[in-house]
């Protein structure tokens, strides 16, 4: 009896072991690097409007090694999107910043904007991730100065704007957008004060940007009047369970706003991208693909309209590797 014991618990141990090393191999390399277009329709645009589209990328959190993103990134200028949205945390090495820029190619010469996370600042560190099961565990960065500056240099020479603490107007494909962005709310970077008050109402889009979105920014946005708020940093929970979802966001944002689009507010819309990538520390995503994310702005329906009736979002076929 022993004997056939000990032999049992071996074969379930190696079938434990076995089992684990598939589950690892998943999330570490399969699921991580099946990159997926998420496409969503938001009716945002003022009453008559022409349609706008708008890719939104996210929390690329590139590395000079990492051929395949670069790759599905740089195909994302076929789909000739109108305008491009980056909504930060583009660096996890201080040598990317070419990784980044060849990898974005053709979507440099469309217009585009962009506001910076704390990993453009900051380079990624171990972490227990635990932590990230608390909501309130420490935000103060630590990790090696990454080359912000020169990347800030690249998109700007190439004519993207960049809306750190800034108000802009700008004309894209017959719609005029008034638009403001603020620093990284996640590590306290964040003065909304310098871009406060009420966009220009004659705006055909009024588009605020943020890297986290932490709510109190949010409703400083909603208070002031924008129409939509595009936003990242969460990575959609990265690690999410079928049925319940994220696990956390690592924000003060709701686990059921973790990616995707959202009302908040009476009037304004919320677009939180998934991201792209992952931390070189944390390689993994469970139920939770990376993603870009092209948006098809459409115009709100006329007062009295209650056509509206919700989200407006559809996803597609992923482009996966």
């Amino acid at each position: 009896m022993s004997e056939i014991s000990l032999s049992t618990l071996r074969r379930t141990a190696t079938g434990l072991t076995g089992a684990a090393a598939l589950g690892i191999g998943y999330v570490s390399v399969v699921e991580r690097n099946a990159y997926t277009l998420r496409e969503a329709t938001l009716p945002v645009l003022e009453p008559g409007a022409a349609s706008l589209r708008v890719l939104h990328i996210s929390d690329l959190h590139m590395t000079p090694w990492q051929r395949v993103k670069q790759q599905w990134v740089r195909e994302l200028d076929r789909l000739e999107p109108d305008l491009v949205v980056n909504t930060g945390d583009n660096l996890s090495h201080p040598r990317a910043v070419p990784s980044v820029v060849q990898a974005l190619g053709g979507l440099l010469a469309r217009p585009g904007l962009f506001v910076f996370g704390s990993n453009d600042y900051f380079g990624p560190v171990p972490k227990n991730p635990a932590r990230y099961l608390i909501n309130n565990h420490r935000r103060t960065p630590t990790g090696e100065p990454l080359p912000w500056r020169d990347m800030r240099a690249a998109f700007t020479e190439r004519g993207w704007l960049d809306m750190t603490h800034v108000r802009r107007e700008l004309d894209v494909a017959g719609v005029h957008i008034a638009v403001a962005g603020v620093d990284d709310p996640h590590i306290d970077r964040d003065r909304y004060d310098t871009v406060a008050g009420a966009p220009n109402p004659g705006a055909g889009l009024r588009l605020g940007l943020t890297h986290s979105p932490e709510p109190r920014v949010l409703d400083r946005f909603a208070a002031d009047g924008y129409d939509l708020v595009l936003a990242g940093h969460t990575h959609g929970g990265q690690v999410c369970l079928p049925v319940y979802g994220a696990l956390v966001t690592n924000c003060g944002l709701d686990r059921s706003r973790a990616k995707g689009a959202s009302r908040w507010g009476e009037r304004m819309r919320l677009h939180v991208s998934a991201g792209i990538g992952t931390s070189p520390w944390a390689p993994y995503r469970l139920f939770c693909r990376p993603e870009a994310s092209l948006l098809t702005l459409v115009a709100r329906p006329a007062p009295g309209d209650q056509s509206d009736s919700g989200r407006g979002v559809t996803d597609t076929a992923a482009a996966t590797r």
